[in-house]
């Protein structure tokens, strides 16, 4: 009997020496890597990734209305670098991609997909373009305008999202038509509806979406521009950056990007050869 007991006292001091192992991280429980270790800190300096988003753009993020589903490749691609570090996905929404950058200037978000434009990489640190999109115009079905040679004229009152880069661009670009902020691409059905602006410009990507859910409109032929969307994180975050870089390597060639992009419904992706 004593021999028993011996046998079971054994058994158990054995199975409280393997658990205090697992719970001191020396046994063999998965951990981030050394580098993911090391980036944690830069990238994420609060223990969780926040990631900035808005709604109303699949490289940002939509939500499906019949199902509630949230999808966007900022969303997504931030919760998959949220797993890679070992650390939690946070995501704050702002009305507008320009309150998205601002708050990633002032460091209160870790990291967004957005058009990687000159003026933005001033302030914020990009990886190579990831997503090439055409940059295009909507305009109500009984609009006179049919073609964006047709839209820079006198008495063409553009919208354009507040502090977004397509205000920056056609800003230099036009001579003659008048540029208008939206507060949120919310109020673009509204504004186009009560005839506060001829037309409304941003990426196709956005457009589609506004189409699909703005009644009576329709996405002019053609484009204007490209923007090159990439993944930004704050300046000052060098030991993160490499990191960054190597995840949006791998992202792009293991076709983890081609699904975050298939699920958002991103359309209006530019044709390198079209003109």
């Amino acid at each position: 009997m004593n021999r028993i007991r011996r046998h079971y006292l054994t058994l158990a001091t054995a199975a409280i020496t393997a658990a205090g192992l697992l719970l001191s991280g020396c046994g063999t429980l998965p951990t981030a890597s050394a580098e993911a270790q090391a980036a944690r800190a830069a990238l994420a300096p609060t223990g969780a990734l926040r990631i900035g988003v808005y709604t109303g753009s699949p490289t940002s993020m939509v939500r499906d209305a019949k199902t509630g589903e949230t999808v966007g490749i900022a969303y997504e691609l931030g919760a998959a670098l949220a797993r890679d570090l070992g650390v939690r996905a946070e995501h704050v929404e702002f009305r507008r991609v320009a309150e998205v950058i601002d708050a990633l200037k002032a460091g209160r978000v870790d990291f967004t997909f957005t058009n990687a434009s000159p003026a933005r990489a001033k302030d914020v640190d990009f990886t190579p373009a990831l997503v090439q999109l055409e940059l295009g115009y909507l305009v109500p079905n009984a609009s006179p305008i049919n073609a964006i040679a047709e839209i820079d004229r006198p008495g063409v009152r553009v919208g354009v999202s507040e502090g977004s880069s397509s205000f920056a661009a056609l800003s230099k670009q036009f001579k003659n038509a008048k540029i208008v902020t939206a507060p949120s691409l919310q109020r673009v059905g509204e504004m186009l509806a009560k005839n506060e602006i001829e037309a409304f410009a941003t990426n196709k990507g956005i457009l589609f979406e506004l189409a699909d859910s703005v009644p009576n409109t329709r996405i002019l032929a053609g484009r204007w521009g490209e923007e090159n969307m990439a993944i930004a994180i704050p300046k000052g975050r060098a030991e993160g950056l490499a990191f960054v870089q190597k995840f949006a390597q791998r992202v792009k060639a293991d076709g983890t990007l081609a699904a975050f992009v298939k699920r958002s419904g991103l359309r209006g992706v530019a044709d390198a050869d079209a003109k």
